[in-house]
């Protein structure tokens, strides 16, 4: 059966905003659609979680800060793009409007999930009850609240079968803001080199972490940056590429990191009791042990969300005829 390669071209239109409402552009009426309230909802939930926090220095360590960080960075961007939508400056934005408002909203959901896991989980649950663990907990039940905001636009805002619209709106533009997250998780995991340079084989799959990342997040700025016709093969075609070369990296990572760092062959430590940093809890710190079945278990994640991608990649390509 011969095989004809296709061009899929994906665009958008500016007069709607994927929820089947009209939107108002440069108007406060914009506030009152359905699109405007749910923004306004993730700016006063974000906003009201990082005040209860810094209200009485509830934030320490590592996982602290980067609970902070990710509800002031969700409430500036998220106050930019109300401010872009209202002054009607679309056009003047340096990143293309198609693409940016949905991939924010998806990194914002993944962003604000692991801030509503990790802050109570290394931080809240070791404070003693008093003021600081109220103001705590509520920070985390905003956080939740701007997380289910935020994947609610993701739902709204994300192509149907036959809508025209922008490339990260579609299942592999969501799936490729997915695949970096893991991989920036899996990063901050191994932040730690004594938990791969002792062995060239898990060194490897840090390689194949950076890699695959790297070519993700390319295919993320080409969309963002509208530049997709600079590439020297149809953009289509780079996508199905990138997903088949990342499920083969991806595939030898799953078997060589969990081989090589629980298996007593291969000097690994196949039970947690092994790992003397495991011994006792401590607040704001994983251990080594938890890291390493951590990064396996995103491994895999990452792996399904990348078969996934080239399932999908793959039907913008190729037609059976």
């Amino acid at each position: 059966m011969p095989v004809t390669v296709t061009r899929t071209t994906i665009t958008t239109t500016s007069s709607s905003s994927g929820l089947g409402f009209p939107t108002t552009v440069g108007s406060p009426r914009a506030l009152t659609q359905p699109l405007g309230l749910l923004r306004l909802l993730q700016l006063i939930s974000t906003c009201v979680a990082f005040s209860l926090v810094a209200s009485v220095g509830a934030w320490t360590g590592a996982m602290g800060n980067w609970s902070m960080f990710t509800w002031c960075f969700c409430f500036a961007v998220t106050l930019i793009i109300l401010i872009v939508e209202l002054g009607g400056l679309q056009a003047r934005f340096p990143l293309s409007w198609r693409n940016f408002p949905i991939t924010y909203a998806c990194y914002a959901a993944l962003f604000c999930l692991s801030a509503s896991i990790i802050y109570p989980t290394t931080y809240v649950q070791f404070l003693s009850h008093g003021r600081s663990r109220d103001h705590a907990i509520a920070a985390t039940t905003f956080s939740c609240i701007a997380c289910v905001a935020y994947a609610t636009e993701v739902a709204w805002t994300r192509a149907r079968p036959g809508e025209i619209t922008g490339y990260m709106a579609t299942v592999p533009g969501l799936l490729k803001v997915l695949e970096t997250f893991v991989a920036c998780v899996i990063f901050a995991f191994i932040s730690n080199p004594y938990l791969y340079q002792h062995q060239p084989a898990l060194e490897w799959c840090v390689a194949v972490y950076s890699i695959c990342f790297i070519l993700a997040a390319v295919a993320i700025l080409l969309n963002l940056g509208d530049c997709t016709n600079m590439l020297p093969v149809p953009f289509p075609s780079f996508l199905s590429g990138l997903a088949l070369l990342s499920v083969l990296f991806y595939a030898t990572a799953l078997v060589i990191w969990p081989l090589y760092q629980f298996d007593e062959k291969y000097h690994g430590q196949p039970r947690r009791s092994m790992d003397a940093s495991c011994s006792s809890s401590h607040a704001y710190y994983v251990c080594s042990w938890d890291r390493r079945l951590a990064v396996a278990i995103l491994t895999a994640i990452n792996l399904l969300a990348y078969v996934a991608d080239l399932v999908y990649s793959a039907r913008l390509v190729f037609v059976r005829v």
